[in-house]
C-alpha cells in the first residue's frame, strides 16, 4: 500500500455514495442526444465542482458530457486513467432513490421501509453472509440504489482526494474520466481515447473484492421493423395485414428453451428481446445480442435475419427489416496481446493481500470500447451486487479495499516504470 494511506476510508464513501446515489441520473436509450438524458448533467455538473474543489488540474466538461480532469504527476511513470459512469441503469425506477446505510450488518435478513414484501437474505445470496460487521448500504426498497456505477466514481473522487493531498505519494500522471451512458451503450465518444490521453486505464465498475476483469461480452443490437398493411377492420378482409399478428410470430419463432439470457450461464451467448411497442400497422422490436466470440455473435445476427426472412415469406405484403448494430467486442481481443495493465493489476491485489479473481463477465463496460479503441482498459472491482435491481447493495469496507486499489495501482505504475528504464 502506498506509504501514508489511512487505515480506511470509510466515512468518505459512505458519504459520498449516499449523496451521488439520491440524485437521479437515469439514462434513456430511446433518446438520441448525449447524454442522453438531461437529469445525468447534475452529476456531471456536481463532479466537475468538486474535482476542482479538491485541487484536479485540466477540468473541463466535454461537449459529448465526460467530466474529465489531470492528477499531476509526482514522479515518472506512465499515464494512467480511472474511469466510472455516472448514469443507471434504465431497466428498473431510479427516481426518488433513498440510500441507507446499515452500520454493522449483522448477519441476518435485510428489509425495506417502502417495500416490506422485499428480502435481502443471505441464504440466497452468499456474498452478503461473508459482509458480518461491514457498513451495508441498500435503497429503501422501491428503486435501485445506483452503485453501479456511482460506487466507482466515490472510489476514484476518494483515491483522487487522498493523492491531490499527499503529493509526498510518487506516481505518474493520472486522467479521471466521468462518463455517460454507460448503461445504454453510448458511454464512450469517438473523441474520448485521444482526450484521455492514457496509456492504458481502468474502469471501476467489477462486483466482488478481487475481480479484475479482462474477458466482456461482444455485443450487437438488432431493430426488427414490421410494416403491415393499414385499413379499417370493417373493410378489412383480404387487404389487413396486421403487424401485431407478424412481430408476435417473429418472438415466437426466435428461440425460447435456448439462446436466451434466462437459460443460460458461464461463457453462453444470448438473444434477448428487450422491447416491443407498435401497433397493427407497424411494431418494433429491440434485441440485444451476445456472445464472447466474433463467430457466436455473428450467428446469432443470422438467426434473427433468418427468421425475419422466414417470418416475411409468409406474408408478401408486409415489409420486415432488420438492422444489426455493432455496440463493443470483448476486450480479451486486444489484452491477450498485451497483458501489462491486467498483471499490474493483479499484483496490487496481492500486495493488499487479495488474490486476484478473472473470469470472463456477462456484460460489457467503457472499457470494452477503450479497449477496442486503443486504450487497453480492464474492469476492476468496487464490491456492487445485485445491479440493476431493488436488491443492489454493496459493502462499504469493500469500496475501502478497491480505493486502496486504486492508489496502489498509481504508486506501482510510477515503480514499475523506474525498475523498466
Amino acid at each position: 500500500m502506498p506509504q501514508d494511506t489511512p487505515a480506511s476510508f470509510d466515512q468518505e464513501l459512505e458519504t459520498r455514495l449516499v449523496r451521488y446515489a439520491a440524485i437521479d441520473s437515469q439514462s434513456d436509450a430511446n433518446s438520441p442526444t448525449s447524454p442522453s438524458t438531461t437529469c445525468q448533467f447534475d452529476m456531471l455538473r456536481l463532479l466537475e465542482a468538486e474535482l476542482k474543489e479538491i485541487g484536479a488540474q485540466d477540468v473541463e466538461l466535454t461537449e459529448y458530457g465526460t467530466v474529465l480532469a489531470t492528477i499531476p504527476a509526482t514522479a515518472e511513470g506512465p499515464t494512467i486513467g480511472f474511469l466510472a459512469h455516472v448514469d443507471t441503469a434504465p431497466q428498473f425506477n431510479a427516481t426518488g432513490v433513498k440510500p441507507r446505510v446499515i452500520k454493522g450488518y449483522n448477519g441476518g435478513d435485510i428489509t425495506y421501509p417502502d417495500n416490506p414484501a422485499l428480502v435481502l437474505s443471505p441464504a440466497e445470496y452468499p456474498y452478503l453472509a461473508e459482509k458480518q460487521g461491514h457498513d451495508i448500504i441498500t435503497a429503501s426498497g422501491t428503486t435501485l440504489l445506483g452503485g453501479d456505477d456511482k460506487a466507482g466514481v466515490a472510489i476514484i473522487m476518494t483515491a483522487a482526494k487522498h493523492l491531490l493531498q499527499n503529493p509526498d505519494i510518487k506516481h505518474g500522471p493520472i486522467r479521471i474520466a466521468f462518463t455517460p451512458d454507460e448503461e445504454i451503450g453510448r458511454g464512450v465518444a469517438k473523441a474520448l481515447p485521444k482526450d484521455l490521453a492514457a496509456d492504458f486505464a481502468y474502469t471501476f465498475d467489477g462486483g466482488e473484492v478481487g475481480e479484475i476483469v479482462y474477458e466482456t461480452f461482444s455485443a450487437d443490437g438488432a431493430e426488427i421493423t414490421v410494416k403491415g398493411v393499414s385499413i379499417h377492420p370493417g373493410q378489412a378482409k383480404d387487404k389487413l395485414v396486421n403487424a401485431i399478428h407478424l412481430a408476435s410470430k417473429i418472438i415466437q419463432t426466435l428461440p425460447q428453451s435456448v439462446m436466451t439470457p434466462e437459460v443460460t450461464d458461464g461463457t453462453e451467448g444470448f438473444i434477448h428481446a428487450t422491447d416491443m411497442v407498435g401497433g397493427s400497422s407497424e411494431m418494433k422490436i429491440t434485441l440485444i445480442l451476445r456472445d464472447f466470440e466474433r463467430e457466436g455473435l455473428a450467428e446469432k445476427g443470422e438467426i434473427v435475419r433468418k427468421v425475419c426472412d422466414a417470418v416475411a415469406a409468409t406474408e408478401p405484403r408486409a415489409e420486415i427489416t432488420c438492422e444489426i448494430t455493432p455496440q463493443y467486442r470483448n476486450m480479451r481481443y486486444w489484452l491477450e496481446k498485451d497483458m501489462t495493465p491486467v498483471d499490474l493489476a493483479r499484483t496490487a491485489c496481492r500486495k493488499l493481500g487479495i488474490e486476484p479473481i478473472s473470469v470472463p463477465i456477462r456484460g460489457g463496460t467503457d472499457g470494452s470500447r477503450l479497449t477496442e479503441m486503443g486504450v487497453p482498459t480492464p474492469n476492476l472491482f468496487t464490491g456492487m451486487q445485485n445491479i440493476h435491481g431493488p436488491l443492489e447493495w454493496i459493502s462499504v469496507q469493500d469500496m475501502a479495499v478497491a480505493t486502496k486499489l486504486c492508489l496502489e495501482l498509481a504508486s506501482l505504475a510510477s515503480d514499475t516504470e523506474k525498475q523498466d528504464g
